[in-house]
């Protein structure tokens, strides 16, 4: 499907963010939040386009150490996942949008979480994607996993065996020419969607052509993992308080987050329902999934 947006720059504080915008501007809005170190690009032109389809304007956006956007000097400037939270009000304010429904993927749906927790007036509804609570710490399970010892009852489950194998694997690999950084970049996405669905690997590598090509510094991504690993206290607010309506969507063979992440998730929200997509790993980059997704958001009610 052939989407074409209106971009544009806005900032947030001293950052420029790369934008996008899709549909009839007076039409209720859906703001995308990708996962962790990726692009807006990374919502494929088919979901957007569903949702555009089904009436609704839609919003994307680079995240800050992404894509088209500014990178930040992570040792001098850290940042949080309000920060990250921060940019998507930013990208709010910049298009006159006062509530929008929120649909994140991984480390998106985090700052969706945050957002309907910390600014609720802002958040028509929510849609969390292949991710979990976000005040749940996953150092733990993953040091243990990493370790070789046994999984803490207590703990939501670490990675698949297999996602921590390519980890190590991926290590090793040699990320000095493009060729080599996008052909370990679509590996890591082959390992996340799972054998379970197809994997659309002409999608994957033109995605990561294309999100390599638009950065200065491609390393800066990996910012987002030192952000994501903070544990804030405004990151352990009860999602009790959360009061837009909700849709937890996770897959059945999620190697990085597991099923539980997402029942989990929706069990803390009020009112939250979870719906289950048997054989999605952690990756849109399947055939026909994009528009199923899409088709889920379309479903969701807003306040």
């Amino acid at each position: 499907m052939n989407m074409k947006g209106d971009g544009k720059f806005i900032s947030s504080g001293n950052l420029r963010l790369w934008t996008e915008r899709f549909g009839d501007v007076t039409n209720p809005v859906v703001l995308l939040v990708m996962g962790t170190s990726t692009p807006g690009s990374g919502w494929p032109a088919e979901l957007v386009g569903t949702l555009v389809q089904g009436g609704r304007q839609v919003i994307r956006f680079d995240h800050r150490d992404t894509g088209r956007s500014g990178c930040v000097d992570f040792a001098a400037h850290p940042y949080t996942l309000a920060d990250l939270a921060t940019d998507a009000l930013a990208v709010l304010d910049a298009y006159g949008v006062e509530k929008a429904h929120i649909a994140g993927v991984s480390l998106g749906g985090a700052v969706g979480q945050w957002l309907a927790v910390h600014h609720p007036d802002r958040v028509a509804a929510l849609t969390a994607i292949m991710t979990g609570p976000m005040g749940a710490d996953a150092g733990p399970a993953w040091a243990r996993a990493l370790a070789g010892q046994e999984p803490d009852p207590a703990d939501l489950p670490p990675p698949a065996p297999a996602f921590l194998e390519h980890l190590e694997r991926s290590a090793a690999l040699p990320r000095t020419t493009r060729a080599e950084i996008v052909a370990a970049n679509v590996e890591t996405w082959r390992v996340l969607n799972g054998d379970a669905l197809p994997f659309d690997e002409e999608a994957a590598r033109r995605f990561a052509e294309e999100a390599h090509d638009a950065m200065d510094n491609p390393a800066a991504a990996l910012n987002h993992d030192l952000a994501g690993r903070v544990m804030t206290a405004d990151r352990r607010v009860p999602l009790s308080a959360v009061k837009a309506p909700t849709l937890v969507v996770h897959g059945t063979h999620d190697p990085l987050r597991p099923l539980p992440h997402g029942r989990v998730l929706a069990a803390e929200i009020p009112q939250a329902r979870l719906a289950t997509i048997p054989g999605m790993g952690h990756s849109l980059f399947s055939p026909g999934l994009p528009r199923r997704i899409a088709e889920m958001i379309l479903e969701v009610p807003e306040m």
